[in-house]
């Protein structure tokens, strides 16, 4: 595998080639279900969600809720951080919405509720950060669930890095990206 460096962050050569454009309709928000483990956190997002699960009561099911104070929002597993999911399936913070699952954290923010934005790997996703020699290593998993995402980027020819443009910036700032952008 290929490995860049754009300011001190290393990059799997993949993020900067492969295609993709997300479609709820057609993967549903399995990325909030699917998987064993919930989504990575930064150590400084934990009290942020915790204390946003209040604000977040009468977006949740009641079996959530009752999932929450019963466990938490939060699980540590092998040394790492990450969102709850109930009995390893959908996280916590996921809410049906018809066929379609979604983030209550994000329904919150997007009516103006004030409250921490949800976790940056979910923001980035399918791009995940790892630590590689302590710098971040950011990483493009290709999941199954995402073959339809994969394809309508190809289709309408949208790099991931461009489809992620906001996040990358938020996250690494916008001479990170224009820089990402020249690979």
């Amino acid at each position: 595998m290929s490995i860049i460096s754009v300011e001190n962050v290393l990059v799997e050569k993949d993020v900067t080639t492969a295609c993709f454009r997300c479609n709820l309709g057609l993967c549903h928000g399995a990325c909030c279900v699917e998987g064993e483990l919930g989504a990575p956190l930064k150590t400084e997002e934990v009290a942020a969600l915790e204390d946003g699960v209040e604000l977040l009561r009468d977006r949740l099911p009641e079996k959530n809720l009752r999932y929450i104070r019963r466990y938490g929002c939060i699980e540590v597993y092998q040394g790492d951080i990450y969102t709850r999911t109930i009995d390893g399936g959908e996280c916590v913070f996921a809410v049906k919405n018809g066929t379609t699952t979604l983030c209550a954290i994000e329904e919150a923010m997007l009516d103006g509720v004030n409250i921490a934005r949800k976790p940056l790997s979910c923001r980035l996703f399918p791009i995940r950060v790892r630590k590689k020699f302590g710098l971040d290593y950011l990483v493009y998993e290709q999941h199954y669930m995402c073959r339809h995402a994969r394809k309508e980027g190809t289709q309408n020819s949208v790099l991931l890095v461009d489809f992620l443009k906001d996040v990358l910036e938020d996250a690494y700032g916008t001479s990170f990206y224009n820089r990402l952008k020249d690979f």
